[in-house]
């Protein structure tokens, strides 16, 4: 992808917010090549080789916003956050963010970064939609203390929530070939919770009172939620980027918003988020939750 955006950006570069991510070994993805045992990792050696090759790739100078991928549990946070302030200085990066990682993390890397002056995490990539909503319980909070935008992947679910896939269809993928091995077993999985189905069975109604599509009404609800800087999207062909691109075109009502809402609501909500429902029982009457934490309450409720 970034040896395919170099040709795409090449006379436009100043035009564009250019993200890109490390931390993922591509020797231990690739066959047949041999595994460079430092070339994953979020270590201050796997940055600047990773980012030097991403430059080379993208025929560009500086990065605008470098993500880590994935926080890997043994490089010291203090490691990490002094190597991607060292790349801010130098130039070469821009903004810096983080992908798939706790809460925690983020709360004392950016805290820690904030005392010792160097750069912060502004962005925040993770997986949020209909079907996954476990965001709302401590990351979205998260990031509203810490001024971090939030950037979901797996916004439709792995096309589940596109409305192709009925209940019968999915019967019959066990032995299906026109479907990649991993993409199959996916959908299988999330097919097996009925729950699944309802929230599927919402989305396609209201995607018929606005005139839709259900990839549109999946993308519009997740853009209406707080803190959403915009979901990720994945199109694999021209008609699908001007499907989803649509979903700006307009905005659901708050009436369809709280029917996702009560389709969607996690069956079970994790201790200590769960105690928020008994906030004016236990704290007093008249106790208010500053509207930054709504999702917590809410998603409780």
């Amino acid at each position: 992808s970034e040896q395919f955006l170099k040709e795409y950006i090449a006379d436009k570069r100043s035009h564009v917010v250019l993200a890109t991510k490390y931390t993922m070994n591509s020797t231990a993805m690739l066959p047949n090549v041999r595994l460079n045992p430092n070339g994953g990792g979020n270590h201050r050696k796997s940055l600047a080789e990773n980012l030097n090759e991403s430059l080379k790739r993208l025929g560009t100078g500086y990065i605008d916003l470098m993500y880590i991928h994935t926080w890997e549990y043994r490089t010291p946070i203090e490691e990490v956050m002094r190597s991607l302030d060292d790349a801010v200085r130098s130039g070469k990066v821009h903004y810096i963010g983080i992908s798939n990682t706790p809460a925690w993390v983020i709360s004392r890397a950016n805290t820690m970064a904030e005392l010792r002056g160097w750069s912060q995490f502004i962005g925040l990539q993770t997986r949020y939609n209909l079907l996954n909503r476990y965001l709302e319980f401590d990351l979205q909070s998260a990031c509203a203390e810490l001024d971090i935008g939030i950037i979901p992947w797996g916004s439709i679910a792995e096309g589940f929530l596109t409305g192709k896939y009925t209940r019968e269809s999915v019967a019959n993928l066990e032995n299906s070939s026109d479907m990649d091995k991993l993409r199959r077993k996916q959908i299988i999985g999330i097919s097996k919770n009925e729950q699944n189905w309802n929230i599927l069975d919402e989305v396609i109604a209201i995607a018929a009172e606005t005139k839709r599509s259900p990839v549109q009404v999946a993308l519009n609800w997740i853009s209406q939620k707080p803190g959403i800087t915009s979901p990720l999207i994945g199109a694999r062909t021209k008609t699908q980027l001007i499907e989803n691109l649509k979903a700006l075109e307009f905005k659901l009502t708050s009436e369809q918003m709280a029917r996702l809402d009560a389709v969607s609501a996690p069956k079970e909500v994790p201790f200590p988020y769960s105690i928020s429902n008994n906030l004016l029982k236990l704290v007093g009457n008249g106790t208010q939750m500053p509207d930054k934490y709504k999702p917590v309450l809410k998603t409780g409720g």
